[in-house]
């Protein structure tokens, strides 16, 4: 039997090996012309792109403001989604009040309300902002509430005949009880999140690795618009590596 540590190396191994022989196939499959280069360029194209854009600072400038504007959503959004959520599997008649709202409101393209939002907080950072933010509140709202709702009855009754008030309750057995279905919204959120800022910042910003990807493709340089898709994703992968080590530290019994 394989030890933790050899299983988690073997893990990393196939986690770095992957994209590497995807980037090695990728730049063969091009370089063959089984692929049209005008239209899919060979990753080092990207590469060499990617230096020039990141020498004239443009590449920072434009990370910086997107990262700014997930990162502010993202919270606005995921503090009252976990909120909400606790307190929706607490309260039956809040339940009961919100549950219509949030099936009503959830299956609603979020980036549909970018005009609605345009009109109430200008064409400035705050629209994108909270744009983000509604669009990470209920995903998170329907896992914590479903991570909530599910716990096991022989929790709660425990708790109750060792004397735990309502505040107990909530901190000790409800949050923590929920604690893995609120991380599978946040992951869940944090990719919908540069889902619709990518989105909005292709028709109502002039900065953003959305806005650079869209003039780009406006002047057919195919390989700098490359650069600003490989970079959302690898933006994602890093913040997802992220929220998994906050993970494993809240609920370092679930590493395995």
């Amino acid at each position: 039997m394989k030890s933790p540590r050899a299983e988690r190396r073997r893990q990393r191994i196939l986690e770095i090996a992957s994209p590497v022989v995807f980037l090695l196939v990728w730049e063969a499959v091009v370089r063959l012309g089984w692929l049209d280069a005008r239209f899919v360029p060979p990753p080092s194209a990207v590469v060499v792109r990617f230096f020039d854009l990141a020498q004239s600072g443009e590449l920072w400038k434009n990370v910086s403001i997107t990262l700014f504007r997930v990162g502010a959503g993202y919270a606005l959004g995921v503090i009252p989604g976990v909120a909400v959520g606790l307190l929706m599997a607490m309260f039956k008649p809040l339940r009961y009040v919100l549950d219509p709202l949030v099936a009503a409101i959830y299956p609603i393209p979020k980036i549909a309300l970018m005009p609605l939002l345009l009109l109430a907080f200008g064409i400035g950072e705050m629209s994108k902002v909270v744009l983000v933010a509604i669009a990470t509140f209920f995903p998170v709202l329907i896992s914590t509430y479903a991570g909530a709702a599910n716990i096991e009855n022989i929790y709660v009754d425990a708790a109750k005949n060792f004397g735990a008030g309502a505040s107990m309750m909530f901190r000790e057995v409800i949050f923590f009880g929920a604690l893995p279905q609120i991380f599978a919204g946040l992951r869940l959120a944090l990719g919908t999140s540069f889902l619709v800022i990518v989105a909005a910042e292709f028709v109502s910003a002039d900065s953003g690795i959305g806005q650079l990807i869209w003039t780009s493709w406006q002047i057919l340089q195919v390989d700098r618009m490359f650069v600003g898709i490989v970079l959302i994703g690898v933006l994602g992968v890093a913040s997802t590596a992220i929220l998994q080590e906050i993970e494993h530290r809240l609920m370092p019994w679930r590493r395995r």
